[in-house]
C-alpha cells in the first residue's frame, strides 16, 4: 500500500526485508490480510499454532519499517534548531544510551537519538543471533527482553512526532496514516503486554482515545 505518492521512497534507514518464500514473510502476509479486516484486536493475536517469538520478531520489523517511514516523511521539520532536545510535550525527556557504544545517558537533540535509536534498531534486526531469518534456527533466551526495549524505543518515535509535529503530519495529509500506524503499535503490545504504562504515559490520552471504540 502506497500512502506516500511521489515520497513514498523516502524513508529514514533502509527499509528491512523479510526475505520472500520464508515462514516470516508467510507471516507478515497474514499480518496484512488480518489488518484489512478492520478489526485490530482479533489482527494483532497470536495465529493458531505458531510461535510467540517469531509472531513479536515479524511484527517488530513491521513496525520499524513504518516508523522509518513515518519520520521519514517529517525530517524536514525535526532539526537541532526546532527540537535540541528529543522530548514528548514538556513533562517527558529522553536521553541516549545503548548500553555499548554509549554506557551513560546523554542529552541531545531529537534527530540525533532518533537517529541513534533507529540505527541501534536496525542493528539488532540485522543481527541473526537475535533475530533468526532461517527456518529452524531458535530464538536466544533474551529475545523477548530485546524485543521489549526495541518496541519502548520505538514507541518514543511516535510521542516525539505527535506531541512536536503534529501539524506538519496534519499538512501532510498523513494524519490517518500516523493514527492507524500507531494504533495498530497499541493493540499489540497492549496483546502481549510488552511496554510498561509508564512508559506509555506521553501518549496516554491518546491511546485511551484510539482503544476506547474497540473495547
Amino acid at each position: 500500500v502506497c500512502f506516500f505518492g511521489s515520497r513514498s521512497s523516502k524513508t529514514f534507514k533502509p527499509k528491512k526485508n523479510i526475505p520472500e518464500g520464508s515462514h516470516q514473510y508467510e507471516l507478515l502476509k497474514h499480518a496484512e490480510a488480518t489488518l484489512g479486516s478492520g478489526n485490530l484486536r482479533m489482527a494483532v493475536m497470536l495465529p493458531d499454532g505458531e510461535d510467540l517469538n517469531e509472531w513479536v520478531a515479524v511484527n517488530t520489523v513491521d513496525f520499524f519499517n513504518q516508523i522509518n517511514m513515518l519520520y521519514g516523511t517529517i525530517t524536514d521539520f525535526c532539526t537541532e534548531e526546532s527540537c535540541p532536545v528529543m522530548s514528548a510535550g514538556p513533562k517527558y525527556e529522553y536521553h541516549w544510551a545503548d548500553g555499548t557504544n554509549i554506557k551513560k545517558p546523554i542529552k541531545c537533540s531529537a534527530p540525533k537519538y532518533i537517529d541513534y535509536l533507529m540505527t541501534w534498531v536496525q542493528d539488532q534486526l540485522d543481527d541473526e543471533t537475535l533475530f533468526p531469518s532461517k527456518i529452524g534456527v531458535p530464538f536466544p533466551k533474551n529475545f523477548m527482553s530485546v524485543a521489549k526495549t526495541i518496541l519502548k524505543r520505538l514507541f518514543r518515535v511516535y510521542a516525539h512526532i505527535y506531541h512536536q509535529h503534529f501539524d506538519p503530519v496534519i499538512q501532510l495529509q498523513e494524519e490517518a496514516h500516523l493514527n492507524t500506524s500507531f494504533k495498530h503499535f497499541i493493540f499489540f503490545v497492549q496483546e502481549f503486554n510488552l511496554i510498561d504504562r509508564r512508559e506509555l504515559a506521553p501518549l496516554q490520552e491518546l491511546i485511551e482515545k484510539l482503544t476506547s471504540k474497540d473495547r
